[in-house]
């Protein structure tokens, strides 16, 4: 390691250049020098080299035997200590250009009130970065930056765990500054129960939950989408709270219940992470399962396909008749296969839900 950095038109010595210069000029071998000065040879040569810092033990003791101040010394470590920072920092910024590419500086400005910074990058990574409250971006490409990826699929690419991080950071963010009480399992659950009543409430049930959940010590965020994150939902155990948050890309009834209750399977099942789309896996099964069943009653399902009356009005029917919106209806049979995707008679049953997003 040298003794002296340059960055820029810029070069700072570290303070072993000078107390190499002082050994130098005082006829002492570097040993004898050491033994002065009351530290090893070894300490003295590496600090001599700038594989060492200068320790304040040492500036005392330096300013002892030649008569300059403690701080003369260690004005120059902090010296040479800033520009290597200064360095770092401006390689970690060429670093975080790449991987806010990924990013959409607009989702950040439309949504949540960051300033408008055309053309300034650099200014909207700062800016990124104070919002999401981390020290670098490079920290979005680690799989288990805020939560664990559930998916091992090598189909998620850099860029999708880039912005599904954000996403989550954003969510345990705003999560933080909510007061709530302990979680509790049982409360969580009789605050689920509630929310299958709340299917058919299409103007009201955001609230509604929130509020039942958040008494039960589950915090829940609708996020507006980040496009191309590629995900559906994800859950995070905080320090006495437990974070639910799913996005508004699936706001037609039968997607946005059916991740709700999947994400509500992971943490009954104290299973804490995020859910890619078209994800599989026994934990994913499970939480599928969970999400079917507690929307759709299987016998009560079962009874009905074995009708094999699929119309609008067998289906308004049986709705009905479990108390569900027709569109979580519809959604299963057309996920089983039973109603085609492009049935025009049928697309009046999925309700669209328009909801205020967490900001």
């Amino acid at each position: 390691m040298s003794n002296y950095i340059e960055y820029n038109d810029t070069i700072v010595f570290h303070p072993g250049y000078y107390v190499k210069e002082i050994v130098d000029d005082s006829g002492l071998t570097q040993e004898d020098f050491a033994k002065r000065l009351d530290t090893t040879p070894k300490n003295l040569s590496l600090l001599i080299r700038g594989e060492q810092n200068l320790s304040i033990d040492i500036a005392m003791k330096l300013s002892r035997m030649i008569g300059t101040s403690v701080s003369y010394w260690l004005n120059l470590q902090n010296a040479y200590d800033a520009l290597i920072a200064k360095f770092r920092s401006d390689e970690e910024l060429e670093q975080e250009k790449e991987i806010f590419k990924s990013l959409d500086y607009r989702y950040f400005r439309d949504n949540f009130g960051l300033p408008d910074l055309p053309r300034k990058i650099d200014e909207q990574i700062i800016e990124v970065r104070k919002f999401l409250k981390v020290a670098t971006l490079s920290v979005f490409k680690k799989k288990d930056m805020a939560v664990s990826f559930r998916s091992a699929s090598n189909k998620i690419s850099d860029a999708n765990v880039v912005k599904a991080n954000a996403m989550v950071q954003i969510a345990i963010n705003n999560a933080l500054t909510i007061d709530a009480p302990k979680y509790n399992k049982l409360k969580f659950k009789q605050a689920v129960d509630y929310a299958l009543s709340l299917t058919k409430n299409h103007e009201d049930f955001y609230p509604l939950i929130k509020n039942a959940f958040l008494e039960a010590g589950v915090i829940f965020v609708i996020l507006p989408n980040l496009p191309g994150s590629k995900i559906n939902g994800a859950t995070k155990k905080l320090e006495k709270n437990v974070m639910l948050m799913v996005n508004d890309r699936r706001l037609n009834s039968d997607t946005f219940w059916f991740t709700l209750f999947h994400e509500i399977g992971h943490i009954i099942h104290g299973d804490y992470g995020i859910s890619f789309e078209k994800e599989s896996g026994e934990k994913e099964e499970i939480a599928d399962g969970y999400a079917a069943d507690s929307l759709i009653d299987p016998d009560e399902y079962e009874r009905f396909v074995k009708g094999k009356v699929f119309s609008l009005a067998a289906i308004k029917a049986f709705a009905d008749s479990i108390d569900r919106d027709p569109g979580i209806v519809l959604g299963r049979l057309q996920n089983d296969g039973l109603v085609r995707d492009d049935d025009c008679t049928l697309q009046t049953l999925r309700h669209k839900y328009r909801v205020k997003i967490s900001s």
